[in-house]
């Protein structure tokens, strides 16, 4: 599996660290969720949330294992 590095500015951190905890996910599955989503779904706003929350759905054990790692 290939790794990717993405800066961010302290307050996008920010902003995505709460949206993770919120979810009780790490930021990097929180991250990997919304990348896959947005390259399978349509684009408009309230699909790619949809998706997200879907992706994150499916997966949410599987996130917090590898969280805890």
């Amino acid at each position: 599996m290939a790794e990717v590095v993405v800066q961010l500015t302290d307050r996008e951190l920010k902003q995505l660290q709460a949206r993770a905890e919120r979810l009780g996910l790490s930021v990097e599955a929180l991250a990997r969720a919304t990348v896959l989503a947005w390259l399978v779904l349509p684009a408009s706003e309230s699909d790619f949330d949809r998706a997200v929350q879907y992706v994150v759905r499916k997966n949410e054990d599987l996130y917090r294992r590898l969280a805890a790692l």
